[in-house]
């Protein structure tokens, strides 16, 4: 790979927002694994995202040189549905804090990072980049979605206005080491990862999913997705979001069987065709990324094997829940 045009020095301060959930717990790692000697955390605890006076002393005292916007209340469809008004209204708080709060300290780079749930109920299949504000939204999340929209929208104002050089990238579907397996909230994969262990762990002749299993989705390890955030910091500088993905999808039934093999469960899995599918396909067009000069690395096959083995490792402790099903994470 050829040199980065947007080099970041290992030795300059960065600020990784949401350092505890999945997706900032991979960021972390990549940067210290690069070598970067001077990152700063704080927990939600430590600092309240929401609180607008609280994040301008933190970047005041700590002028980062870059960050990366990880942070986000987080949570399930039935969390999303149960509580729409703390999901948009939380989510742009903290979004706005950081990111007003951040020009006026002249932070120099900032990748936001977003939801591909920001793109159309019935957006085209791959979807581009393009698709964005060009129909209704998916309406079990849509005050996450619009949220998240704006924190985009935020970073392209910052942009034009202001001339900063921050950039967006918006993931697929992520999974991987700290996921929440918690079965009220969790995400389809590490569900099936946890309902196959605990049917194989009792003995269960049959394993019920629901809907047919036709439906197709992609999956992104979060280290892929980790790997990308560094790369898209050093590589790009543009107004437009960028979708980070793999470029492939698989049918949730073929996902299921892949579960099984790696769990070792060996029962019959029936499909309860009474429960309904959700939307028939959901791939990310990462051809704009693919132009960059970057792919994931990691197939789905060896992913999963990653994520059961973290899993096995951790539910003793309730660590396989430490991704928290509603929640701020700072």
């Amino acid at each position: 790979m050829s040199a980065a045009p947007y080099p970041l020095p290992r030795d300059r301060r960065i600020w990784v927002a949401g350092h505890r959930g999945l997706v900032g717990a991979a960021v972390l790692r990549r940067l210290r694994a690069e070598g970067f000697t001077d990152i700063v955390t704080r927990t939600s605890a430590e600092l309240d995202l929401r609180d607008a006076a609280a994040v301008h002393r933190f970047l005041a005292e700590q002028r980062p040189y870059a960050v990366v916007l990880a942070a986000a209340r987080v949570g399930g469809i039935a969390a999303n549905a149960a509580h729409p008004v703390e999901f948009l209204s939380d989510n742009l708080r903290i979004q706005l804090n950081v990111l007003d709060t951040a020009r006026a300290v002249g932070v120099e780079r900032l990748l936001f990072l977003g939801s591909s749930c920001i793109y159309p109920k019935h957006a085209p299949q791959p979807i581009p980049e393009s698709a964005l504000l060009t129909g209704p939204l998916e309406p079990t999340n849509d005050s996450y979605a619009v949220a998240k929209i704006a924190g985009l929208l935020h970073v392209r104002a910052s942009r034009r206005q202001y001339g900063m050089r921050w950039i967006s990238a918006m993931p697929t579907n992520l999974y991987g080491p700290g996921d929440n397996f918690d079965l009220r909230t969790s995400h389809v994969l590490p569900a099936l990862l946890r309902r196959t262990h605990e049917a194989r762990e009792r003995g269960a002749d049959t394993l019920v999913h629901w809907g047919s299993g036709t439906p197709r989705r992609e999956f992104l390890h979060v280290d892929d997705l980790a790997d990308a955030c560094l790369f898209l910091l050093e590589h790009y500088d543009g107004d437009d979001p960028v979708n980070v993905g793999t470029g492939l999808d698989t049918t949730l039934r073929e996902l299921a069987d892949l579960v099984a093999a790696t769990v070792g469960y060996r029962g019959r899995i029936h499909w309860d065709t009474t429960k309904p599918d959700g939307t028939p396909r959901k791939l990310l067009d990462v051809s704009r990324l693919t132009a960059l000069g970057w792919k994931a690395g990691i197939d789905l096959e060896h992913g999963v094997a990653r994520t059961y083995a973290w899993y096995r490792e951790h539910s003793g402790r309730g660590d396989a829940e430490a991704v928290g099903p509603d929640g701020v994470h700072g």
